[in-house]
């Protein structure tokens, strides 16, 4: 296992509808595997193929389930939310946006479909709370989507100059 780059906005690739997985094979395996080391590593709760460069529909997952438990290590591909419901805004951010925060309106329960890459069967997954949030939020990454599209256009704006500010200040850091 390897860890992969992630990606930083602006980067094309994260504004771009990823691919449908056809097939399941080693090369896959391994880079599902890649991305969850990529994940703990940075750390984060999940990530999405066009994070790490890869147009693929694929997210790992390891996300909060309440109570200290979580949900395990979940690979999934071409997932998608079938059923949603309800309403939750939460402060969200993102390993492709580091240092950004902002509060996301989003479904409280969902119902998504996808392939489980461990077993390579069909899935569906009730999800609520954190973990729906965190399915959202991935699924959005496949689709081109990052959490600050949910913003209205003037809080999204001033989100990105904050994170630009938050760029400049690591660049100074390192120098």
């Amino acid at each position: 296992m390897a860890l992969k780059k992630i990606l930083i906005y602006p980067e094309e690739i994260l504004k771009k509808k990823a691919k449908e997985i056809a097939k399941i094979d080693d090369s896959l395996k391994r880079l599902a595997s890649d991305m969850a080391e990529t994940m703990y590593a940075a750390p984060g709760i999940g990530l999405a193929a066009p994070q790490v460069g890869e147009s693929k529909r694929l997210i790992v997952l390891d996300a909060p389930l309440g109570e200290n438990k979580t949900t395990g290590l979940i690979k999934l591909l071409n997932p998608e939310i079938v059923e949603k419901s309800g309403e939750i805004e939460y402060e969200e951010g993102c390993l492709s946006l580091p240092e950004l925060y902002e509060n996301v309106t989003r479904f409280l329960n969902v119902l998504v479909k996808a392939v489980d890459l461990a077993t390579e069967r069909k899935i569906e997954i009730e999800a609520e709370g954190t973990f729906a949030i965190a399915l959202q939020h991935e699924i959005d990454h496949i689709n081109g989507v990052l959490f600050i599209d949910h913003l209205s256009p003037l809080k999204r704006k001033l989100a990105i100059k904050k994170f630009k500010r938050i760029i400049e200040e690591r660049k100074k850091e390192v120098l």
